[in-house]
Parts: structure tokens; C-alpha cells; sequence
């Protein structure tokens, strides 16, 4: 398939995990790409995977605006033209039950998790971008997560982030989110190290998801294939929310 042929996108936290699945993805499907990320290094060695004449990389912090003005500044320079965000940079800097986090911790994931997004948002809506969005959500914000306490509350302001974002936006930018349970990521390895069995056990689809289970359904939301939804969340949790009760 070539839905992406000669589309541009920007993938925030794309040098690695989820979000490097996702760019590798729409780059097999005809996008260009570009990559945002902490680490130098690590963008580098992902540009290097993705093809330099399909990729390039902008190191920063998310909730930087500095950053965020020189991505878009070479987005303007490089291609002149945006047509998909993917708003996939998150962080989750402290585990533990949410009456327990830390006051700063707290400030902190919700200026990454959803202030940023919507930064990200504004700034790309304001380049001019013209298609469409996908916010990365999790599981955690449908149900209790012990240890992602506050991360889980984070992804739910996110899920809703994305209604009010689809209503506003609409007719011209689709706005959609999609929501993983644990996927074998570096970013995720506290939630599954030294017990993968165990916690796969729990997933009716008896494994953890891996990070082109999520690239898929992102790119689909993405696509024309989806260009009647908006303001949806789709779940990708290998059949965990089937959970029977009692």
C-alpha cells in the first residue's frame, strides 16, 4: 500500500518504540518523515533506519517551545508542508499509587502527557497541517493502574483531549487517539521485566503487544481508510479489557 505517497508527517518521541514503528510505517507506505526525540543519537541511528531521504531528526524536549519552533521551522525549510501529527512523546517519571506522586511529578507528566500535545497541536494547526492527528492514549486511562497511577490520568485527559479536539477542528483535520495495554518497549519494561509470562497470562490474546501492533491501527487512523472517524479512541490491548467480572 501507498496511502502516505507524498504526505509529510511529524512523530513526536519517533527515535524509538512505538513511535519509531509508527515512522517506519507511513515511510513504507510513501510518507516522508520527521522525527523528534531527546536524544541526538538515538534520532540519528533511527534516520539512519528509516533512510535520510525519507527521514530527518530535530532533538529536543517535548514541553520545550524552543523546540517545538525549531521542528516546525524545519518542517517549513525541508517540505513546506504538513500533513499528519502524531502526538506519541510521553514520560512517566515516577511509579506508585497517585496519593503518593510527588506534586512536581505530577505537574510534570501532564506538561508532557497533555499540555505539550496540545502545543503540538497548535503549532502544526498553525503550519498549516491538513489531514489529520492521532494521539498515543493508553489503557491505563480506562481502568486502574497500579504503579501508572497518574500516568493513567494523564492518558484519560489526553483521550478527552482528542473529542474536544476533533469537534474543533472538524470538517478540515480528523482528531483520534489510540489507547495500548503493555507493549514490549523500553519505555514499558518495568511493567512486564522478569515476568512477561505472567502478565501475558492475562491478555486473552496470550501475548504482550509489540510495537507494530500499535503502528498498524495508527496508521489506518491516519489514512482516507478512516476518513469517517474522528474524535474515537481505539483500544489495542490484545483482548485485556475482556476481562470477565467475578
Amino acid at each position: 500500500m501507498h496511502r502516505f505517497e507524498s504526505s509529510v508527517a511529524l512523530i513526536t518521541g519517533g527515535s524509538r518504540g512505538i513511535g519509531l514503528a509508527i515512522a517506519r510505517r507511513l515511510v513504507d507506505e510513501g510518507a516522508r518523515v520527521v522525527i523528534t526525540g531527546r536524544s541526538q543519537e538515538s534520532l540519528d541511528a533511527a534516520v539512519a533506519e528509516l533512510g535520510a531521504d525519507r527521514a530527518t531528526g530535530v532533538a529536543g524536549k517535548a514541553d520545550d517551545p524552543e523546540h517545538r519552533a525549531a521542528v516546525f521551522a524545519h518542517i517549513a525549510e525541508r517540505h513546506g508542508r504538513l500533513d499528519h501529527l502524531v502526538n506519541n512523546a510521553g514520560i512517566n517519571p515516577a511509579y506508585g499509587p497517585a496519593l503518593e506522586i510527588e506534586a512536581s511529578a505530577i505537574r510534570k507528566i501532564l506538561e508532557v502527557n497533555v499540555v505539550a500535545a496540545l502545543e503540538w497541536t497548535r503549532a502544526a494547526v498553525a503550519a498549516g497541517l491538513s489531514r489529520s492527528i492521532v494521539n498515543l492514549s493508553s489503557i491505563s486511562a480506562v481502568s486502574a493502574a497500579p504503579g501508572i497511577a497518574f500516568y493513567g490520568v494523564s492518558k484519560a485527559a489526553l483521550m478527552n483531549l482528542t473529542i474536544q479536539l476533533a469537534h474543533e477542528l472538524a470538517p478540515g483535520i480528523r482528531v483520534n487517539a489510540v489507547a495500548p495495554a503493555v507493549v514490549k518497549t523500553a519505555f514499558a519494561r518495568a511493567l512486564y521485566e522478569g515476568r512477561e509470562a505472567e502478565v501475558a497470562a492475562e491478555y486473552p490474546l496470550r501475548r504482550l503487544g509489540v510495537p507494530d501492533d500499535v503502528a498498524g491501527p495508527v496508521a489506518f487512523l491516519l489514512s482516507e481508510d478512516a476518513a469517517w472517524i474522528t474524535g474515537q479512541t481505539i483500544l489495542i490491548d490484545g483482548g485485556a479489557s475482556l476481562r470477565p467480572i467475578g
